[in-house]
Parts: C-alpha cells; sequence; structure tokens
C-alpha cells in the first residue's frame, strides 16, 4: 500500500508548509522580505487564525519546536494554556459529582484556558526575529480589513456546527448571513474587530493582549458566558509565561527523533511508538504488510497505555519522563509484539518504566477531538520552526472576543480526579495547570542537524499520524509529499482505525484476521512536512487539507 506517485515542492533557499494557501504565501512573504523563520511564524500564524479561526489563534495554545542554526541548538517553547487560577478537581463535575457531557463542558466560559499563543509568538520573535515586530504582524492587519474568500472547508465547517455555533452573538454574526445561514464558500470575510485587535497588539506587543481593553473584553466575555460561566481572569492574563523546556528525543535507528515534552504527550508517545517497532524489519515488510501494521498498532496501543497512567503537566505531577524511553524498558515492552497476533486487552497495559517517585497513578481517559493546525518553516540560514497550535475542539468554546475565538483547552483535563480504585489521576485539574496534549511538533536530527520537520492536527490521532509519517520517510523511503498523502491506519485503543475510502481498506480483512477489531473511518489528518537535504528543502502539504509547500 503506498499513494499515489506525488511530487513534493522543492526550493533551495527557504520554505514554509502550513494548512492554508494564504497563511502559507504571508509566511513566504516574510521570508521573501530577508525575514527569518521566526518572523515568518508570527505572520503564518496570525494569518491562520483569520482564515483558518476554527483551528488556532490567538485565543489558544501552541507548541514551538526550534533550530537555532546560528547556535547549532533545538530547543523547544511551551505556549500551552493554563487552568485559571479559580479553577478546582470539580470544574467539570455537576451537582452530584458526576462528570457533564463534554459538549456542556465545551460550549461557554466554563472551558477557556489563559491563552498563551501570542505570548509564545512575542517572546520568540523578541529572542530571534529579524524583522521588526510591527512588520510582521501587518500582515494579518492587512487581510482583516481587505477580507479573504471563505474556503470550502471552512463553509463545510461552520455547516456541520450548527446550532452549538450560533449559541452567542458574536460567533453566530460572525459565521452565518443575516438569513442565519452558513457564510457560503467565496464570500468575502472582513473582520475589523480583529484587524483593531492586532493593531492594539502591533503598537503594544504582548502587554496590549494581556492587560488593557483586550484582555477586559476577553475575561468578561468568559466570566458572562450565558449559561456556562468561566472561571478566567485578568489575573491569570496577567501572570501567564511560556516555558522554555529542552527537546523530548528518542533514538530511532540512525535519528533522534525530537519534539515536545509534557505537558505534551506527542514526542514521548511517538518516540514509544518508534522504539517498540525498532527490533523489527519494518524496513523489509513495507507499508502494503498487514503484519508491519500490527507492528505499529499494538506498539501503538501499549504507548497509549503508558500515557494514559503516566503523562501530564511535568510541573504538576512527578513523571518516568527518562523512563518512558529507556531503551531496556522499550526493549523489554516489544517483546509484546512477538506474538504475531493483535494484543488482547488484557495484554495491553501500562508498563513498569525506571521511575524514582513510587506513585501509582489512575488511568485517564480525557477526550481530545480531532481540530488543530500546523505548519512548518525552514529559512535561508538553516533555522527551523514546527508548530502545532490550538484552541482545541473546532470553533474552541464558540465564544468570540476582539476578532478570534476563545479555546476549550480545559476539556483536555480529566474531568474526574480518581479513577474507580481511588488512584488519583495525573491529568486532573489544578489551578496553573497545563492540560496534557497530544501536539507533536517534530524535528528530526542527525548528526546534530536537522533532516526533517513534520506535524499534523487531529487531537489524539495527531501521534499516529506523526508516527506514520515517520515511518514512511525514515523506514519506506517515501518523499515527503508521498508521506503526507499515505492512507492512515490507526491504533490508540484496541480498534483499528482504517481510512475509509482509501487503498488501507485492503487490509481491512488480513487486519481482521490477525485478531483485530476494525473500524473503517475518515481520518481527517493535516500533516505539513518539509525534508532538508544536501540538494536542497523538500515540501509536502497533506492533501486531506487546503494546504501548501511553497519555496524558492
Amino acid at each position: 500500500m503506498r499513494p499515489a506517485a506525488s511530487e513534493p515542492a522543492k526550493a533551495k533557499t527557504f520554505m514554509v508548509a502550513a494548512a492554508n494557501p494564504v497563511a502559507a504565501r504571508a509566511g513566504f512573504d516574510i521570508l521573501k522580505k530577508g525575514g527569518n523563520a521566526i518572523d515568518a511564524m508570527v505572520a503564518t500564524q496570525l494569518v491562520l487564525n483569520l482564515v483558518e479561526p476554527q483551528s488556532s489563534g490567538i485565543g489558544g495554545g501552541a507548541f514551538l519546536v526550534y533550530f537555532d542554526a546560528k547556535a547549532g541548538r533545538l530547543t523547544t517553547f511551551d505556549g500551552r494554556e493554563t487552568a485559571p487560577a479559580g479553577a478546582d478537581p470539580k470544574l467539570f463535575l455537576d451537582e452530584a459529582g458526576d462528570p457533564l457531557e463534554f459538549y456542556d463542558a465545551v460550549v461557554g466560559g466554563r472551558s477557556v484556558g489563559t491563552p498563551g499563543t501570542l505570548r509564545l509568538l512575542y517572546d520568540t520573535h523578541q529572542r530571534f526575529g529579524a524583522l521588526d515586530w510591527k512588520t510582521v504582524v501587518e500582515p494579518a492587519i492587512t487581510l482583516a480589513k481587505i477580507g479573504f474568500e471563505v474556503s470550502p472547508r471552512l463553509h463545510a465547517l461552520i455547516a456541520a456546527e450548527g446550532d452549538r455555533l450560533k449559541r452567542y452573538a458574536a460567533a453566530r454574526e460572525y459565521f452565518f448571513d443575516a438569513k442565519g445561514e452558513p457564510l457560503a464558500t467565496g464570500t468575502l470575510l472582513k473582520n475589523e474587530a480583529f484587524a483593531e485587535t492586532l493593531q492594539t497588539i502591533a503598537e503594544k506587543g504582548a502587554a496590549g493582549f494581556y492587560e488593557g481593553p483586550v484582555a477586559e473584553a476577553l475575561v468578561a466575555t468568559v466570566q458572562n458566558a450565558e449559561g456556562n460561566p468561566g472561571r478566567l481572569a485578568l489575573s491569570d492574563l496577567r501572570n501567564y509565561r511560556v516555558v522554555e523546556r529542552e527537546p523530548v528525543c528518542a533514538a530511532y535507528r540512525v535519528y533522534e527523533v525530537c519534539g515536545m515534552g509534557p505537558p505534551s504527550s506527542g514526542a514521548l508517545t511517538v518516540g514509544q511508538i518508534l522504539g517498540l517497532i525498532e527490533p523489527f524489519d519494518i524496513a523489509g515488510l513495507g507499508p502494503g504488510s498487514a503484519e508491519a501494521w500490527r507492528l505499529i498498532g499494538d506498539a501503538s496501543r501499549l504507548a497509549f497505555a503508558d500515557r494514559g497512567r503516566y503523562m501530564a503537566d511535568i510541573d504538576y505531577v512527578p513523571m518516568p519522563l527518562k523512563g518512558l524511553l529507556d531503551k531496556d524498558y522499550l526493549t523489554g515492552r516489544s517483546e509484546l509484539l512477538r506474538g504475531g497476533r493483535a494484543l488482547s486487552d488484557d495484554a495491553v497495559a501500562p508498563g513498569t518504566p525506571p521511575f524514582d517517585h513510587a506513585m501509582l497513578r489512575g488511568d485517564d481517559d480525557a477526550i481530545e477531538l480531532p481540530s488543530t493546525s500546523h505548519f512548518v518553516i525552514v529559512d535561508g540560514a538553516g533555522d527551523v520552526v514546527s508548530m502545532t497550535t490550538t484552541i482545541e475542539n473546532g470553533f474552541g468554546s464558540r465564544l468570540m472576543t476582539g476578532g478570534f475565538l476563545l479555546n476549550n483547552e480545559l476539556t483536555d483535563f480529566s474531568f474526574e480526579t480518581h479513577d474507580e480504585e481511588g488512584r488519583v489521576i495525573a491529568n486532573a485539574v489544578a489551578p496553573g495547570k497545563r492540560p496534557r496534549s497530544s501536539m507533536s511538533p517534530t524535528v528530526v536530527m542527525r548528526e546534530g542537524k536537522p533532516v526533517l520537520a513534520l506535524g499534523s492536527p487531529g487531537g489524539s490521532q495527531i501521534i499516529g499520524y506523526v508516527a506514520e509519517a515517520l515511518i514512511a520517510v525514515l523506514d519506506w523511503d517515501m518523499n515527503v509529499q508521498q508521506a503526507a498523502g499515505l492512507p492512515h491506519l490507526l491504533n490508540r485503543f484496541g480498534p483499528f482505525e482504517v481510512e475509509a475510502g482509501t487503498s488501507a481498506t485492503q487490509l481491512s480483512g488480513a487486519l481482521r484476521d490477525l485478531g483485530f477489531t476494525v473500524k473503517e473511518t475518515d481520518l481527517n489528518s493535516g500533516i505539513q512536512a518539509i525534508a532538508i537535504t544536501p540538494d536542497g528543502l523538500s515540501g509536502g502539504a497533506d492533501p486531506r487539507r487546503e494546504g501548501v509547500a511553497l519555496g524558492e
């Protein structure tokens, strides 16, 4: 099973791969003006906020993996949302102490965490940017004023969302026409409110967002959300900080696969999947082999078992960060894959990685639904940006202020604090804590230099999308465009999810014969990838969305 032949975009000097062509063009133009990868990151993200508002923006959070070519250093920046100081463990429990229904928790102010994306953009630009701050904000201001055409994807998502998006006036008036119909494809959509917000940010920097009128309106929107008010306060905005963290890197064959550590589960879980399959000849089996997918699928199930028990915000919860990627631990766990058939549910249990804290945690079943966006940038100096950015569920909390949507990121926490046996759940809500994420912005290193950068949206399916794309490039010798378009087969919790309407379904029968339950379903990834080779840059954009790779 291989994707249809497809050639990647090529460039010699710089490249942007993003989920929307207008946003990719904004980043490209900044690079063309002499900006670097961080400058282009700011422009790309702010334009994504306009053209893909349901997925990401300054009302949400982001993770950045960044290679600084001059320093020869890979680092990461955590712009994940935080729980308000007024949050408590009962945030998502009803009066009887039972967990709320998911959308009862999502829609409104209760689910809104302190946004981190704008602080991440500003702080990293202050450290690494080459162009003036106003210059990199200007493209989004201009586009907000002159308007952009509603894309087919945005129209379809508005139409599918329906009454939830109509609940609050600001979103209802922005996304629907005078008759209450979803904005039609091709409609010129202007956003003067967002232009005004960005103008304040251009003049005052991050302070223009986290303090003053923009912040006051944001907090009022959350606290006064009819039927479901939230607890976000001005002090939460004022006290928000981005955290620079060491990347989490997993050795795989001749590579180091590096990404975001906790509160993201991405790099750890992807790293575990790769470590578990490394003893096997995945390259020799190839992408058309049900045996290859058995190994990948059950490796993923074992990794997700560890994820559910151990992974959360490491600033709040002691966890076996090194132990989860320990070579001996993963080699031992990989022995479970040698049986030739799908693992039984009983066999898929969390392991016992090396751990210097004697803690037994409960298992978490927090819901993390697909949305989000990812983009990758490489500039002429060799700096690399791999950034996954989100407001969580599509259209977030459905609350809108200042021309942008607010996240529902707090619903990535476990609604319950203890499991049925009374064990504490690592990913429970706490004031100031960052909810666990599956976002997996990735940079692959070889001999100290980046060779591949990629990532994807997709909720907890992100981990499988990224692992699959890495295997496609590193083991199956696919180019990045082929890897982005490869039909998906994922396994998180037992059933094998097979991408409906693709050649992946040819493996459904063989997977059933191996003992799996198979579910053919839509798997709407959004992989963006750039390979860095001796011959230049090679870019891929997921054909399931509207993305492109642009370079020169």
